[in-house]
């Protein structure tokens, strides 16, 4: 994702715009070599704008001719592989000049020449430890995790019932040859990584944060401390296909209902979020996590009015998470792909994905919502209604987006907060507030127009 602007209409806005994920300013004295650090981050991240030229937003001028020479000279000089980027000349006026470094994000892990690696991360470029690198070649798809064999692992780590199971379902003669035949075993028959998490007696003896949470909240907003209403809090490890099914059932009563219309023509009581989604974003969280992130595990969120799944790593490949329905086949883990997808347990990446967003539709509920961290992805599904097209083409131009942002948030949010989530200046937020307000999609709280610390927030959920 990098950043959408035409800076040659409006240079002004490269002084404004807030530093990010996708946005940094340099001067034009900067060092070539820590140049290439930030660009080497943002190749290994979602890609993004370096706009050389700027020293405490003020243009500098115009780069003299070794300083040109360079920076343009500065991907090629100092990083490995050459990270792909295009400078592109934006005239401020007769006595300025910025470069915009438009660096897209790569499928390969890029280092300096010296080595060392960057990841961009929020409006910070981070050197990655050896740990990290290896993460993010998972992540890239240039190395596979879940073919590895883990440490100490045997044959006798594996539940052979589930196995026979398995084989059974696959029409494989025997427990052996489907193991073989599904590369789950090395050449010397011990479990790798996929095996011992889909068939172990006890996968978390060597994974010991793949299990599954789940949480009910008692309010919308994530409250402090001792004001948090947590109702209920269960974990469930095991095998793959057992957590998924128990935290499956588990989550089945937690959920509130409403009753809707089915294909049958008859109407029956349902979970507020529909079933397949839920279930969907769930199969999809553990099937296509980072195990090779042993520090977290999966959250199951439930709110009155909205779910949210977090998973651990980021998403695979070069998938951009504001398109999620663009989203090709791909999958972290290919080997717990394969065998849960034979399971019937889930499909791979991008389909399921697509199904979700159809069912959220089919029931007048806003598209689901994927949000990437440094660490993990999060799923949220709102039961908020979704805007008709007809109240949308009647809101300013970015109304979709402001709501969307209130709406994962989690908690009420100041109009700096929304215009700086959006990357966008505070008056075109504001105005799309108040337009959302007036259409009773969003509510104001404060002591007066003026007050520093009013917030916004969107109306109740629909029931």
């Amino acid at each position: 994702m990098t950043v959408q602007r035409n800076f040659h209409k409006e240079p002004s806005q490269l002084l404004e715009l807030p530093e990010d994920q996708w946005f940094e300013r340099k001067s034009f004295r900067i060092n070539p070599k820590d140049l290439a650090k930030t660009i080497v981050g943002m190749a290994n991240a979602e890609g993004g704008v370096i706009a050389v030229g700027i020293t405490d937003r003020r243009f500098d001028g115009r780069p003299t001719a070794g300083q040109d020479n360079a920076l343009r000279q500065t991907s090629l000089d100092h990083t490995d592989p050459t990270v792909r980027v295009q400078i592109e000349l934006c005239d401020v006026d007769d006595r300025a000049q910025v470069y915009l470094f438009h660096v897209l994000p790569s499928e390969r892990v890029h280092y300096l020449k010296s080595g060392d690696c960057f990841l961009r991360v929020g409006d910070e470029t981070k050197q990655l430890r050896a740990d990290d690198i290896l993460e993010l070649r998972y992540t890239k798809g240039e190395q596979q995790y879940d073919a590895t064999v883990p440490m100490g692992a045997n044959p006798s780590d594996l539940d052979m019932e589930l196995v026979v199971a398995y084989a059974k379902a696959i029409g494989s003669s025997s427990a052996d040859d489907a193991l073989k035949a599904r590369n789950l075993v090395d050449r010397e028959g011990n479990p790798r990584a996929a095996a011992i998490l889909l068939f172990g007696k006890n996968p978390q003896e060597f994974f010991p944060n793949a299990h599954i949470r789940v949480l009910r909240f008692g309010e919308d907003e994530r409250l402090p401390g001792e004001l948090q209403q947590l109702l209920e809090d269960q974990r469930f490890g095991g095998p793959i296909p057992q957590q998924i099914q128990a935290a499956q059932d588990a989550i089945g009563e937690m959920l509130p209902n409403a009753r809707r219309l089915t294909n049958a023509g008859l109407f029956e009581d349902e979970s507020l979020i529909p079933h397949d989604v839920w279930l969907e974003g769930l199969v999809n969280a553990v099937v296509h996590r980072s195990y090779s992130m042993i520090g977290d595990h999966i959250r199951f969120e439930i709110y009155p009015s909205r779910i949210e799944v977090s998973s651990p790593g980021r998403f695979p490949g070069l998938v951009d998470p504001t398109r999620p329905e663009s989203i090709a086949r791909f999958a972290r883990n290919p080997l717990v792909a394969r065998v849960t997808a034979e399971l019937r347990i889930g499909q791979e990446l991008g389909e399921g994905i697509r199904r979700m967003f159809a069912s959220m539709r089919r029931v007048g509920f806003a598209d689901p919502v994927y949000a990437q961290t440094s660490g993990s992805v999060v799923l949220t599904l709102n039961a908020m209604q979704r805007l008709d097209a007809h109240v949308l083409g009647d809101l300013p131009r970015h109304s979709a987006d402001v709501l969307t942002v209130l709406e994962t948030g989690g908690r009420p949010m100041s109009t700096g907060e929304v215009a700086e989530a959006l990357g966008l200046s505070a008056p075109p937020v504001r105005r799309s507030l108040q337009a959302m307000r007036d259409a009773g999609l969003v509510r104001w709280r404060g002591n007066g127009p003026r007050d520093p610390r009013a917030v916004w927030s969107v109306t109740g959920p629909l029931r």
